[in-house]
């Protein structure tokens, strides 16, 4: 039966205000549309594309105040993973399964239907990863999930970790990931990268790397996994995720880099609040804020996203699956809110978290594409941001997941 959502404030598109489905997908998007049995009001508020949360580890989520632990009391990365086989060894398929499906819920109910996870491989009965291909196919109708082979503690520094990895991605694995700054040195980190781009080559797979996370400018292993998938036209399939050196790298390396990196069209996503927290740790002043370099990325037509990463784990404390305050917190760190840039800036959570994901094609608000988006509680993107409004509800295959009263922001004072 064919629906009409009318009266609406398209993203990116300043000509229509109606969007007509029949099966579950947009059949038009125009002004004035035919009537339907059912029609909808959205009420004259922004609608967009559903979030994207390119990269979570929904294995790690709310194992913080789960285990009743504390996490890294420096407030470092590596702290964070010494600690982690700690927390692992009380992992079950069932209490994973569980958090992971609290976490799951937190972004859901905010507006995400695309989320990428990082699931730790380095296990030999790769509990987390059983979870999580379970919990993608219960609940494929609800949220799209793709799941990386993490090496959390090493390809090399796990004995066998390698090997888990291409196990993982035997199991049913999309992605092949990686962390070679980990590794106990750089030739062994330069062979982990080799290792990635071979196992994605021979798996047919997707490429997304914990890539230079860390204040080190010699932490470079970017320009490697750049190379390689320039070389196997393999870019539009690979991420380098987080890349925090690169934003504390001298200018000469990086606009070098960022011209190969136009070449191979590789993307790169940024978590600005866990690396705000994470980065800078060693610094006094002044001190790095851990991004890497968005506002070039934009600039020189370089896909970059905005992700959550963490939600209450032993890397980070806080984090609620709430992607505008991801987004709020990333165009401050990236000081990249002039006029024009704001139009776009739902961008980082939407259409370039999708390109990361490989799901360009399916993904947006077109003719012919699944009638999946959101209705945030303002008219204007500039509105939406300034006052990290709330999503009203979301909508997949042309039918509700949810659906809020308007929450009112015209509430008269007694002054």
């Amino acid at each position: 039966m064919k629906k009409k959502f009318f009266n609406a404030n398209i993203y990116r598109n300043d000509t229509a205000s109606e969007i007509m489905v029949d099966n579950g997908r947009i059949i038009q998007i125009e002004t004035n549309l035919p009537k339907c049995v059912e029609e909808i009001d959205l009420q004259d508020k922004l609608v967009l594309p559903p979030y994207v949360d390119p990269h979570l580890h929904l294995d790690y989520v709310y194992t913080l105040s789960e285990l009743g632990q504390e996490g890294a009391g420096s407030g470092t990365l590596f702290e964070a993973i010494e600690l982690w086989p700690k927390f692992k060894e009380t992992l079950t398929v069932e209490s994973v399964r569980r958090l992971a499906m609290k976490g799951i819920k937190d972004e859901v109910s905010q507006g995400v239907q695309h989320i990428r996870t990082h699931i730790d491989v380095t296990d030999p009965n790769f509990t987390a990863l059983k979870a999580m291909l379970e919990i993608k196919e219960d609940l494929k109708e609800t949220v799209d999930i793709q799941i990386v082979a993490f090496p959390q503690q090493g390809m090399y520094m796990y004995k066998g970790g390698r090997d888990l990895v291409e196990e993982a991605l035997k199991m049913g694995a999309d992605v092949v990931g990686g962390i070679p700054h980990y590794e106990p040195a750089r030739e062994f980190g330069d062979k982990s990268v080799h290792d990635i781009v071979n196992l994605a080559l021979k798996y047919d797979k997707m490429i997304d790397v914990h890539c230079d996370e860390t204040d080190d400018t010699h932490s470079r292993f970017v320009e490697l996994l750049n190379a390689l998938v320039l070389m196997e036209d393999y870019g539009t399939r690979t991420t380098a995720s987080h890349t925090c050196s690169f934003g504390s790298a001298d200018n000469s390396y990086a606009f070098r880099m960022m011209d190969l990196f136009q070449k191979s069209k590789m993307n790169f996503i940024s978590c600005p609040t866990e690396n705000a927290y994470l980065q800078g740790r060693q610094d006094t002043y002044p001190k790095r804020r851990g991004l890497t370099r968005v506002k070039e990325f934009k600039e020189s037509g370089i896909n970059v996203a905005f992700a959550q990463d963490s939600i209450n784990d032993p890397w980070y404390p806080m984090g609620n699956g709430n992607m505008m305050n991801i987004l709020d917190n990333g165009i401050h760190l990236a000081q990249t809110m002039s006029p024009e840039e704001i139009k776009t800036s739902f961008d980082l959570i939407t259409y370039n978290g999708a390109r990361c994901l490989n799901i360009q094609e399916s993904y947006g608000l077109e003719v012919g594409k699944s009638a999946n988006f959101i209705v945030l509680n303002e008219s204007s993107v500039y509105e939406s941001i300034r006052k990290r409004v709330d999503v009203l509800a979301s909508v997949r295959n042309g039918d509700f997941l949810f659906r809020h009263k308007e929450m009112a922001y015209d509430i008269p004072l007694n002054l």
